[in-house]
């Protein structure tokens, strides 16, 4: 038995209900494929915050660092501010660890109807996100607060490294599907930073022959995401116009709720951390009505970056027999079913 050591991060919200949910398919699939996760929770999220003053310790990064994986839940609530439950955890464990890809697929399954009349199955593409640079940078400041004339700057940061990394990840990944690539921009209008990502961008596109790409603005781009999803293969933006797209295309596909997630470093020298796109949802939270799909796939992201691509397969297939043979679908997806009832249809799937 392979045993790897999880660092199980709840969070907040739904984060307490689909985390177990999703740890009960992920050990059931373990025990037929040789591994054992063993899990260390911390209670880290808004909560802590309000009771201690910080989402973290100060030495969370260090306690975190000899794990195999990092699974976190969601994080969020209406009486903490999100720039400081975001740059108070999330984002903190991106940087320090390089996890400088954010990696979100998204499917239509068969028997879940998209919002969309003309997306069916076929809609199977992957939204490539620069993680730990870009728009989300921690240079700039605001001024004579309070004043008439106050005001607030923002600097956006792209290096060089930055951008050729995300897109040699985008690319390669497109070799193993259906080999093209489009690079989201807007180099119209914002006139330093995106010229020179399209600049890399190319550069590095001239060293994958096969991979055919082309460049949208994002506009334009989000209007194709709704009006013709199944012509997208792999899709490379900026950390914020690779997060817009993302919860975007995971609501073209049914249901934000559905929509996995994964902050990788790909040379492995940090953890990685999984997460699903969805956040606390502190409307539903404690209810039990929690769509539990999109914490269940990030978790089978979780399995494949630890080597075991069959389990994470059968487990995909599982969510995938579910909804093409029974009627079960949680509140998001227009049905009734309980966050608990739609985890017992996957497992009674698994077999």
């Amino acid at each position: 038995m392979k045993t790897h050591r999880i660092a199980l991060i709840p969070g907040d919200g739904i984060g307490q209900e689909v985390t177990p949910a999703a740890c009960a398919v992920l050990d059931t699939v373990g025990k037929r494929h040789g591994y054992v996760l063993s899990y260390d929770t911390f209670d880290w999220s808004c909560a802590r915050y309000l009771s201690e003053g910080a989402m973290m310790p100060g030495d969370g990064i260090d306690m975190l660092r000899h794990h195999d994986a990092i699974f976190l839940g969601a994080v969020g609530d209406p009486a903490v501010a999100d720039h400081i439950s975001l740059w108070g955890l999330l984002i903190p464990i991106r940087r320090r660890f390089d996890q400088y890809v954010n990696l979100r697929p998204i499917r239509v399954f068969d028997g879940v109807p998209s919002p969309l009349r003309a997306a069916g199955s076929d809609v199977d593409f992957v939204v490539v996100r620069e993680n730990v640079e870009g728009e989300y940078s921690e240079i700039g400041g605001r001024m004579n607060r309070g004043l008439p004339s106050e005001l607030a700057v923002q600097e956006a940061v792209f290096t060089r490294t930055g951008v050729s990394r995300i897109a040699d990840y985008a690319f390669t990944l497109a070799q193993g599907r259906r080999k093209h690539v489009t690079s989201a921009t807007k180099s119209n209008g914002i006139v330093h930073t995106m010229p020179f990502w399209d600049e890399v961008v190319a550069e590095r596109a001239a060293a994958f022959d096969g991979v055919e790409w082309t460049q949208e603005h994002i506009d334009a781009l989000c209007a194709k995401v709704v009006l013709d999803p199944a012509r997208f293969d792999v899709i490379v933006a900026s950390n914020l116009f690779g997060d817009i797209l993302s919860d975007l295309a995971g609501a073209v596909a049914g249901s934000i709720g559905m929509a996995p997630a994964a902050n990788l470093n790909p040379e492995r020298d940090y953890p990685s951390m999984f997460e699903p796109v969805h956040g606390s949802a502190p409307d539903i939270a404690g209810q039990g009505v929690a769509n539990p799909v999109g914490m269940i796939w990030t978790g089978a992201m979780m399995l494949e970056h630890l080597g075991h691509e069959e389990a994470a397969t059968e487990i995909r297939e599982a969510i995938a027999r579910v909804f093409a043979t029974t009627p079960l679908r949680t509140r998001d997806l227009g049905g009734t079913a309980t966050t608990a009832q739609f985890t017992d249809a996957v497992l009674d799937s698994l077999g």
